[in-house]
This record gives C-alpha cells, structure tokens and sequence, in this order.
C-alpha cells in the first residue's frame, strides 16, 4: 500500500535567500480528501518508573510535606500535566517493573516492607508509593493507567491477583483486599504490560521463549483488557518477526518498541554542553524511528493485514551523561532545545504512522531522562519538551491529514538530513493543525504549504531559541512558547517561515 508521508530531498541546498538566511522554499502538500485515520490520543503517553526522584521527591512528597499536595502528590506538578493533556502514564516500570511485587506496595504505609532498587541507583525505598497511590494519581490527572507487570521475577497468580484487585467489581479475594485496604470501587484499568523488555532487563529472554511466556500470562488476566506484549529493542526485526508469527492476534493489542535517540551508548555526551556535530548525531537518532516504524510495520503487516494489534512506543526520548555531581543510577539530565526538537520530530512521525501506532510513552515524566518537568524542593521547571508536548496536544483525537513533503537538506560533517518534518490533523471543531519543525540550528527555512481547502485565516505559537538553550531554576522561562506571526494564507496555499531550531504549530479555520 502506498504510504500518505514521505519524505523527498531536493537538490538546492546551496541557493540561499542572502537577506534573510532562509534557504530555497521547501513544500508541503496536505491530501485533505485521502481517507486516514484518527491520531490516537494515547500516542501522547507519559512514564513515571522508580527511578531516581521521578516518583519521590518528584510526584510524591508525601501528605505531611509543606508542599501543597493531593494524598501526597504534587498540586503544581498535577496541575501542570492536566495542561498536557496527559493520556495515560506508565508505571511502575522499565527494568523496575520485573522486580516489583504489587502487594508490597498496598495496605498501610508503616506496615509495608522495604525495598532495594537494584537497578536504579541501589536505593532502599519504602514502598509508601504503591498501587492506590497511583491509580488514584491518574484518576486526578483524567488519564489512563499503563500498569507493566511482573514477568522476570514474578508468577503468573501474583499478576493474575493484580487484575484482580484493581479491576474486579464482585466479591473475590483480591476485591475484598482493595476494599479492606480502603477502595470500594474498581479502578478499571484497561492498559496492561506483559513483562518490560524481556529481551534485556526483564529476563534477558529469546523471542521464541518469551512468547510462550507471554501467551502462559495472557491466558490468566481476565477481563476486557488491552495487553501489550514486550517488543523490540529499536532494530531487532526478527524479535517482532517471532512474536508476529507464535502470538495469534487475538491474544495481544498491542506490541511495544523502545528506541532512544543516543549518539553512543558508551559516549552518550552532556545533556547540555554539545558540539553540534553530537546535536546532529542525536537528530540522526531521533529521524531513525520513521525507518523503524515502518520496518516494523511492515513485519506486523504480514500477520495482521488489518492492523489490530497496535505498535506501542512505551518508551523514547533523549539519552545522554547523567547531570555531574549527580547519583549515576538517577539519570538526571537537563532539558534543552534539542530536546524539544527530539519531541517535535518524534510526534510528527507518530501523527504520520497513526494507522500503525496507536500508543507512547516519553521516557520520562519527572527528573529522569528527557523529563516534561523538573522539581528543586518546593520549585518546579516545565522544560522545552513539555511545551512541545503542550503545543502538539491539539492532535490527540484528530483526524490525521496526509501529506507529503519536500525538504531542504540540513547536512554536517556526518551527513545529511531533512531540516523540515511535519504533520497534520483536523479536530471534530473542523479546525485543521499543522506541525512544523526546523532541526537545522542555524539556517531558517521557508515553507509553502499546499491545501485542497480554502482557508480564511491561520494563527500559530513557537517554540524557538538556541540548540543549547534550557530553562533553570534561575531562569525557569528563557524557553517557552509565543505567539507566531510568520505564517500567511493565500486561496489554497499558506507561507510559513521557520526560524533555526523551532518548533511551530498552527490552526488554520
């Protein structure tokens, strides 16, 4: 089938605007009567593991703190990602997961056991933060729970149990605990992981062997559920080739991926001060999932022509060093623009490949890796990436606009890659979006934007500043959006000019 997005270089690079910088127009053609489906509002997913001071001292600080806080969890930071829109969030894991045991975690807080974090950091944690705690956080927030059960280290009765008591409304024994523990009433939750990269951390398993492993646990959860097998790491095709071919699809919804836009693994480089040869490695990583999206759909496609099984990014974003002077096993980093420009290319992808994705998770919300927001005690930042997540909400729920795109090349010593990305939507108010990012840190980029509808009037916000710009503490707004003026409409074509290294999003009506 032919793919509605794809990407065509041209071959002007070196023609130059001299007055402006902006390089020769790149284009953008919106199919508005091709037939495409809805941006599922889940591809807007957050993830909140035990990890660092993502869940304590960042959502939780306890119901005795001076902070304000609902039951022990942030007021600002709830009110902060309601703005986001926030669809669903993901806990308790990553690695943590498959060594997390869920009854440890309810009944009364000083009768609950301790726990080591072994794999972050080798913390002893108390397990004041636990299922209700959680569910209840998601309840205030208006978003899904994503719960990632124990597969490596657990049995299939403790996960079967754990449906059980969060979701069954009769008498059982695992309902009569939740009430006994103080909830009447089931939570409901719908989305479910079976394990956490099974492939490494979460058992170090073969395909072949998880996925009878995943078909033991699939059988025992009971209930209307939405169970997510563990996937790929980012180019494993014959992982998802093994579970395609030995999971039937009416046993699994969804299939995850994990893909990290890393220089090196090894030589991740600072968060914050980079060259911008590592900052174009990086964007290198990020445009990489476009090519895994479709790779790995294609190997879904052969087992599931009619695309019920969703592809289920739970968990991407920026990796680099940790913050020196920082506990190594955290993963605290700063927020920079390149990092709002990791979000807005990956969201254009995802929007693009709505068919396919259907769910995601930005690695992650609270003080660990490419975090939506940072807290210092009583303080909080909202950095560059949630106000790309803040901007792009006006997807969610949209139906996509295929489109196809011509850009200019933004090239480095390391190559070459298309300095422009898009994507759009039209909402159920009959107003269509427009994404637009520019990676290219130093050349602005005009755009031409062709449409089949005839528009009256466009208006826009940005998000633009420096490649290493990044909001602190101390200046907690040098990064945030304004309102965009370099946009015009004309009968069916729209201009739009791109400064270096921004994000925009526009309404047209």
């Amino acid at each position: 089938m032919k793919q509605p997005f794809n990407y065509l270089r041209t071959g002007v690079l070196g023609l130059l605007m001299a007055a402006t910088g902006v390089q020769a127009q790149n284009k953008v053609t919106l199919r508005t009567d091709a037939a495409a489906p809805t941006i599922n509002r889940n591809i807007y997913g957050h993830f909140a593991e035990h990890l660092g001071n993502c869940i304590y001292g960042g959502f939780y600080v306890g119901d005795t703190s001076h902070i304000p806080n609902t039951n022990g969890v942030r007021n600002d930071i709830i009110a902060a990602l309601r703005k986001l829109k926030v669809p669903n969030l993901r806990w308790p894991g990553g690695c943590f997961a498959d060594t997390y045991h869920w009854k440890d975690g309810v009944g009364p807080k000083d009768k609950r056991p301790t726990l080591v974090n072994t794999w972050w950091g080798g913390v002893t944690e108390d397990n004041s933060f636990g299922t209700h705690d959680f569910l209840n956080l998601c309840e205030e927030l208006g978003a899904e729970p994503y719960l990632a059960g124990n597969v490596g280290s657990g049995t299939v009765q403790e996960l079967a149990d754990w449906v059980q008591y969060v979701n069954f409304p009769g008498k059982s024994p695992m309902s009569d605990l939740r009430q006994a523990n103080g909830r009447k009433d089931p939570w409901k939750v719908k989305f479910w992981g079976v394990g956490n990269e099974a492939w490494g951390c979460g058992g170090n398993m073969k395909p072949e062997y998880y996925s009878d492993i995943y078909r033991k646990y699939a059988t025992f959860m009971s209930g209307p559920l939405f169970k997510i097998a563990s996937g790929a790491n980012s180019s494993d095709y014959n992982w998802t080739e093994v579970l395609m071919k030995n999971i039937p699809t009416n046993m699994v919804n969804g299939l995850a991926l994990h893909h990290y836009s890393v220089i090196e693994w090894n030589h991740k480089g600072d968060a914050v001060n980079f060259t911008e040869e590592q900052y174009f490695q990086t964007m290198t990583s990020a445009c990489f999932m476009d090519t895994l999206i479709r790779k790995h759909s294609a190997i879904m496609d052969k087992y599931d022509r009619e695309k019920k099984v969703a592809l289920v990014v739970d968990e991407w974003g920026g990796w680099y060093d940790v913050q020196p002077g920082t506990n190594p096993g955290f993963l605290f980093q700063q927020n920079t623009m390149r990092d709002a420009m990791i979000a807005g290319v990956t969201l254009n992808i995802f929007n693009n490949h709505a068919d396919r994705v259907r769910m995601a998770n930005l690695a992650q919300a609270i003080n660990v890796l490419q975090a939506v927001i940072l807290t210092k005690g009583d303080q909080i930042i909202l950095t560059p990436t949630y106000h790309v997540m803040e901007m792009y909400n006006v997807h969610q729920d949209a139906t996509q606009i295929p489109l196809e795109i011509q850009s200019n090349d933004y090239t480095s010593g390391k190559g070459k890659l298309p300095a422009v990305t898009a994507s759009a939507s039209k909402d159920k108010a009959g107003l269509t979006h427009i994404s637009l990012v520019n990676i290219d840190p130093k050349k602005a980029q005009e755009i031409t934007v062709s449409t089949q509808d005839a528009y009256k009037s466009v208006s826009g916000r940005i998000l633009s500043s420096k490649m290493q710009d990044h909001n602190s503490f101390t200046q907690p707004d040098l990064v945030k959006p304004q309102a965009f003026s370099g946009a015009a409409i004309k009968d069916k074509t729209l201009t739009v000019k791109l400064p270096p290294c921004s994000v925009v999003v526009l309404e047209l009506k």
